[in-house]
């Protein structure tokens, strides 16, 4: 890709913190269709799976009721049935007044007039300050009549035991099927979404105008894409259903807890809402310093890219230091944001289990109480211990899910960032084509106007004409604007101000694409992808058969490599191959004679590759130009000698123009440059 001359510039682009809330919308926005359907799904499985455990306490607490009635004796039973003997005498003396009581029947046991007297005198033995005390009665239980002991001694109901038990196994069955339904449904919309958004940043590059890579480092681009969008698809998968679930959760719950008992309810949430407001807290707190870790590791990714890329540099002039160091610097920012991110919300957990403990304690105690004083039972007790799980697991569970939400919040900001950039003005409404196997070949520049900024022209009133098949050279110091024209033609950037034709054609009229299908690109730097080494010439040409690659490669000098390979066309190579400079611009000069436009850009084609290889190359570029108008930019004046027009510019303006016997004659800017290099 070209590079602006005088134009472009490198930097971090600087991150700004949306809100958590609006963060949240925007994610939970993009997943539309499928996905949705797909999340809903996932959040109906949790859902219910929620709802089916919030009945398992109330049962619990059934059969406690249940087990408890089956391993002690019955004293509210005792306690009647000592009510009902007394009533049936009305007194101890009732015998000798020559009343005689009738035999009682309770719970379809008669109690004999026999065993009425024999419990009489049981009575009688009790101390009686305890004689209404069940528990004073149970001490004498052996000594119970047969009767009244076969009433209130323990029984285990095992029939009602079971049901409760089948009860408690088909709901945690239930509950349980339910959960790895829902995980894998939201594995599939978070990795669905995933491969959504790597999608849209892979369009959006397409449509972003050449000044953003100016701007913006490589490797920050880069983890944007990877980092980024990996953070937002794990977060997602490990917060948002469970925040739908656990609430619905902590709902039926509370409800649940209010049904059984409003006193522990009230102590049991009281307990719990107090870690509540320091979890809110500290989320509040830690959220600037989950974006800050996203925006430092961007940082810390351009670096690397940067120094991987330049790597000989560092070594030669032994920058190593210099580089390690800013390493350890931008390293060490990215530590700091981590560890306080991650202190902070790790906060969160500890301070949800205390609280959850101390309100164990509490209910506890006050049931304790509650139950010594006959308002509740013991399954009671046993039922709320479970609902404080259920209800601190929740808020426990959404304090880390929350943490992964800001996770995920901070990520998808870059992401949005950078999808949310200007791109390049919409073209579905230009109609004029060229079909690249009629044109003409003729080029005009009429008064272009370019510059980065709109107050900053680097590109003045340029005009020029290149006539079909003619050889355009533009030469010039380093920032004169040389590449920046060829960007211009290529509409890599938009002009401020005039016109470039094709054919007599305004390219404003025409596509992107339809110049680009115009033009042959040959760049000092080359790119070899992995990949065979037919695939690197064709690239994206259709039915290239090999008799057309050996005439282009015989006829560029490439043949001698080829035979040197083990597989031929066949043989795999990449860019970390080992293939020499010249080897490399020889296959990307094949891959410009196989896609045959009728325009040729060659920038710098020479510039990596030593003088000897230098002849061969452009001997090849001379079989590349033949029947083609073609531009070529040059820092090697020797190489443009036969060129049909040379544009000589400087600051951005054309300064001087003609062939290089001309340009001599004129002993200008052209010529000093010309005899500067020749005389080294």
């Amino acid at each position: 890709m070209f590079n602006g001359g005088g134009g472009g510039h490198s930097g971090q682009s600087q991150q700004k913190a949306k809100n958590f809330l609006g963060a949240c919308k925007r994610l939970i926005s993009e997943i539309r269709g499928k996905l949705l359907v797909l999340l809903i799904i996932s959040i109906t499985f949790a859902t219910a799976g929620s709802i089916l455990s919030i009945k398992a306490p109330d049962l619990l607490s059934n059969l406690t009721d249940e087990i408890t009635a089956g391993i002690r004796p019955d004293t509210e039973a005792l306690q009647e049935i000592s009510t009902l003997i007394a009533e049936n005498y009305m007194s101890l003396d009732a015998l000798t007044a020559g009343h005689k009581p009738d035999d009682i029947v309770y719970r379809g046991t008669t109690i004999t007039l026999e065993d009425q007297q024999k419990f009489g005198e049981l009575i009688k033995s009790i101390d009686a300050n305890d004689k209404n005390d069940a528990s004073a009665m149970l001490k004498k239980f052996d000594e119970l009549p047969e009767s009244i002991r076969s009433i209130v001694e323990p029984k285990m109901n095992l029939e009602r035991i079971n049901h409760f038990v089948i009860l408690l196994a088909a709901l945690y069955i239930r509950s349980s099927l339910l959960t790895p339904n829902e995980s894998l449904t939201m594995t599939e919309v978070t990795n669905k979404f995933a491969q959504q958004l790597r999608g849209q940043i892979s369009e959006k590059i397409n449509r972003l105008p050449l000044k953003y890579f100016d701007r913006n480092q490589t490797g920050d681009i880069l983890s944007r894409i990877t980092n980024d969008v990996d953070m937002v698809s794990s977060s997602l998968d490990s917060s948002l259903s469970t925040i739908i679930a656990d609430l619905a959760l902590l709902i039926g719950t509370v409800f649940m807890m209010f049904k059984t008992n409003t006193t522990l309810a009230l102590i049991a949430i009281g307990s719990s809402l107090l870690g509540f407001v320091f979890m809110f807290a500290i989320l509040a707190k830690s959220q600037k310093y989950f974006v800050m870790r996203q925006a430092e590791l961007g940082k810390l990714n351009a670096h690397i890219e940067e120094v991987y890329s330049g790597l000989n540099v560092v070594k030669t002039y032994n920058g190593q230091k210099e580089v390690n160091h800013k390493f350890d610097q931008l390293n060490q920012k990215v530590y700091e944001s981590n560890r306080k991110s991650h202190f902070l919300s790790g906060l969160m957990r500890p301070i949800m289990i205390f609280t959850g403990n101390f309100g164990y304690v509490a209910v506890c105690v006050v049931g304790a109480i509650l139950a010594s004083d006959k308002v509740i039972t013991f399954g009671v007790i046993v039922a709320f211990m479970t609902y404080i799980r259920m209800f601190n697991n929740p808020l426990s569970e959404i304090a880390q899910a929350a943490t992964n939400l800001q996770s995920a919040a901070a990520a998808s900001e870059r992401v949005f960032e950078f999808l949310d950039e200007p791109e390049m003005s919409d073209q579905k409404a230009l109609s004029a084509k060229l079909d690249r196997n009629k044109v003409k070949g003729d080029i005009e520049f009429k008064n272009v106007k370019f510059g980065y900024d709109d107050d900053k022209l680097i590109i003045h009133d340029f005009s020029a004409k290149a006539k079909a098949g003619q050889k355009i050279a533009i030469v010039g110091p380093t920032g004169a604007g040389k590449t920046t024209m060829v960007n211009l033609l290529m509409k890599f950037y938009e002009i401020n101000d005039g016109e470039i034709l094709i054919d007599g054609v305004p390219t404003s009229t025409l596509t992107r694409e339809n110049v680009h299908e115009l033009f042959t690109m040959v760049l000092q730097d080359t790119w070899m992808f992995e990949g065979t080494l037919r695939e690197n010439i064709i690239y994206n040409r259709k039915n290239v058969s090999d008799k057309q690659l050996y005439k282009i490669c015989d006829e560029i000098g490439l043949t001698h490599f080829i035979k040197t390979l083990p597989n031929g066309f066949d043989t795999k190579i990449s860019e970390s191959d080992g293939i020499s400079a010249g080897q490399k611009q020889l296959i990307t000069i094949a891959r410009g004679m196989v896609e045959d436009a009728p325009f040729l850009i060659l920038d710098e084609a020479t510039s990596n590759v030593d003088t000897r290889t230098e002849e061969t190359v452009q001997d090849a570029m001379d079989k590349l130009m033949e029947g083609r108008t073609s531009f070529i930019i040059a820092h090697r004046l020797s190489t443009i000698k036969n060129a049909d027009l040379i544009l000589v510019m400087k600051e951005g303006n054309i300064i001087e123009s003609g062939n290089h016997n001309q340009l001599m004659k004129q002993n200008g800017f052209y010529a000093d440059l010309y005899n500067s290099q020749f005389a080294l």
